[in-house]
């Protein structure tokens, strides 16, 4: 487990749907360092398939040390989002951090999906996060530290996690661009981040939505609360970033995960929306009796890279073009999968030294991953094609730090300029 450091001591939290799971699980992390802790949920008398209420959470946070103040929260209502942000400042004298973790999901098609569940999923998922921030922020600009972190996933505009829940990818993918958006908007005043599990977190809605047997192939929540905690104890900086969860205990020297298991030795269940393994998910779940959310794009083949004249003299600028100044105000590792008449991996390191470029993996992990035809690739980096646009017409697909992706566009555009 990643230790407390007491980074979190006298700090105030809120934090929606931490009644259970996950958002608990931030909250006990934090209260070990004596944080203040507001419980914003719904759940105030016990439910009959769902553990624990505001007040059995507000109990364990003062038992493990912080110091708490339960509230009826639902938080598609302005008024009851307006009147709980209010006591916490009465109560804690403002608040320092925001965790947008309250969700709502349904696995379900299009036509299968009533419009009230479409409602219930938009309404928390994205309208309820906006409406939170939007309440929480002119208290976090008072604040020393300040964080918003919602639990959400990198933007992946794979098919493959659209075609069979349309409307909660829509509604989860809310969460991530209010990210996007915030993290910009508010740059040098507030940090705003994305934090997602790359395995199944064990939780009742876990547990619903699998089957008997699931619980097995997750990890505790106990992993997201240790890369919260990492995460919130940064400095405001540190911000615009599409996290996972182990990604970021490694890099805090974390190594043992097996200690995070259900059941030590057994094998993961990889999480939506990551493209590690859809297929892998697909087969784990029907072996547990569960039937999966999607089945992998039938479109889907590794194909064996090899280089191709346009984009080998694309490179061959590229490689001009950069310098310790663009790696310097960059500060990102790049990998584009390619597709079509010149299928292949290409990569642009543009964090250490003056920078390289070539064919083949990155000399370390990518930071962002694009994926996109060849032709589409060689029209970006000549100016006819902006990324933004790609992005949006389905053309470019990006993994990872969006903020970082962003940034390639400013230096394509630099690039065009002096050469291209």
């Amino acid at each position: 487990m990643l230790q407390n450091t007491g980074k979190l001591a006298g700090c105030t939290l809120f934090i929606t749907g931490a009644s259970r799971g996950i958002g608990k699980a931030i909250a006990l992390k934090a209260a070990r360092d004596g944080a203040n802790i507001v419980i914003a949920a719904k759940t105030a008398e016990p439910h009959p398939k769902l553990p624990g209420t505001i007040y059995t959470a507000a109990d364990e946070v003062e038992a493990a040390g912080g110091k708490a103040l339960p509230c009826i929260v639902d938080i598609r209502d302005e008024q009851q989002i307006g009147a709980a942000v209010q006591k916490a400042v009465e109560t804690f004298g403002g608040i320092d951090i925001l965790v947008n973790n309250a969700s709502a999901i349904s696995l379900t098609g299009t036509l299968e999906t009533p419009m009230k569940k479409v409602d219930l999923m938009l309404g928390i998922n994205l309208r309820g996060t906006y409406l939170t921030s939007k309440t929480v922020i002119p208290h976090l600009l008072k604040s020393r530290s300040p964080h918003i972190l919602n639990l959400s996933p990198p933007l992946n505009l794979n098919p493959v996690w659209f075609k069979n829940h349309t409307a909660y990818t829509m509604a989860k993918y809310g969460m991530s661009m209010c990210v996007l958006g915030m993290a910009e908007e508010f740059r040098g005043q507030i940090a705003v981040n994305a934090l997602w599990p790359k395995t199944a977190i064990q939780t009742a809605a876990m547990d619903m939505l699998g089957g008997d047997g699931v619980g097995k192939q997750c990890r505790k929540a106990d992993i997201i609360a240790d890369a919260a905690y990492a995460i919130l104890s940064k400095p405001k900086d540190y911000t615009g970033h599409f996290l996972v969860d182990e990604d970021v205990l490694k890099a805090h020297g974390v190594m043992d995960f097996d200690q995070y298991a259900v059941q030590p030795g057994h094998p993961l269940l990889p999480d939506f929306f990551l493209d590690e393994a859809p297929e892998t998910l697909v087969k784990q779940l029907e072996e547990h009796g569960a039937k999966p959310a999607f089945k992998p794009s039938s479109s889907s083949s590794s194909s064996t890279p090899h280089s191709g004249g346009p984009i080998e003299s694309t490179f061959d600028v590229i490689r001009e073009v950069i310098n310790e100044d663009v790696v310097k105000s960059t500060q990102g590792i790049y990998r584009f999968d390619l597709s079509g008449e010149h299928t292949g991996v290409w990569f642009l390191d543009l964090k250490s030294g003056s920078g390289t470029a070539g064919e083949g993996e990155p000399p370390s992990k990518a930071d962002v991953v694009m994926m996109m035809d060849s032709s589409d690739f060689s029209k970006m980096f000549s100016g006819n094609l902006k990324p933004t646009m790609a992005f949006m017409s389905g053309k470019l697909r990006i993994k990872g730090d969006m903020a970082l992706a962003i940034k390639l566009e400013k230096l394509m555009s630099r690039m065009n300029k002096a050469k291209l």
